[in-house]
């Protein structure tokens, strides 16, 4: 992962263990990410109901995404997300 998609993604994670709105729509960003099939899908409207610098934090990591070859996970953050998963999904698994 290149440093800006790394940098914009730890932001996140930051704000996704957050127990606000903001938190709740980047977890939700991040765990769409993770496993939409699992953890559900990212509204698109949910960019203007965040901070600008959180969205484009969420941009960067989305254009990151865009021009990978292969589909690529987070799963140096597995941890992080897992507890992600735990505070906004406490029923789902950690697929």
């Amino acid at each position: 992962m290149e440093d800006r998609a790394r940098f914009a993604l730890e932001k996140l994670l930051n704000v996704a263990h957050q127990d606000t709105d903001q938190g709740r729509r980047v977890a939700n960003f991040l765990l769409a990410w993770w496993s939409a099939d699992v953890h559900g899908g990212f509204d698109l409207t949910d960019l203007a109901k965040v901070d600008r610098e959180v969205s484009e934090d969420m941009a960067t990591v989305f254009t990151w995404l865009a021009r990978e070859e292969d589909v690529v996970y987070p799963g140096d953050y597995r941890s992080e997300i897992e507890q992600i998963i735990a505070r906004w999904r406490p029923l789902a698994q950690t697929a």
